[in-house]
């Protein structure tokens, strides 16, 4: 009796096909990461800004109603509201919206923005106190690139 030897294993074809249908299943989770890690930035962005104007509405009532002494076109310097030793933040708050480098940058302006935009991450006025999270709009909600 002859003998043959079996081979088991799988084809070129079996494993194509196994590849294209990971494939298509990678194709449908990726776009939801993405969705959920942008509306993660997005939710992180709006309880930086919370914070910062509990901080500030706090700030006001132990000082006269003063407020922090915030310099326009900085890099995150809310005067007494940030610091190691601050009794309000320890470190200044990120616009994850924005991102990058910019993302802590402070202008001064006297409301939120009317567009998408890159350039800061903070609107602070000066003479109300008030403050918008840069990229978002009069209901807080983020604007779209």
């Amino acid at each position: 009796m002859p003998h043959t030897s079996v081979r088991t294993g799988f084809t070129l074809v079996e494993i194509l096909i196994v590849v294209v249908i990971l494939g298509i299943l990678a194709s449908i989770v990726v776009p939801r990461f993405t969705e959920a890690s942008e509306q993660a930035r997005n939710g992180t962005t709006f309880s930086e800004l919370q914070k910062i104007r509990r901080h500030i509405d706090i700030y006001r009532a132990r000082n006269a109603g003063a407020f922090p002494t915030v310099v326009a076109d900085s890099d995150g310097n809310w005067g007494e509201l940030v610091g190691r030793t601050s009794e309000y933040l320890q470190g200044a708050p990120l616009n994850s919206h924005v991102g990058g480098s910019n993302g802590r940058r402070i202008i001064f302006g006297t409301g939120p923005d009317a567009a998408f935009q890159a350039d800061y991450g903070w609107i602070f006025d000066p003479a109300t106190g008030r403050v918008w999270a840069g990229a978002f709009d009069a209901e807080d909600q983020p604007l779209n690139p």
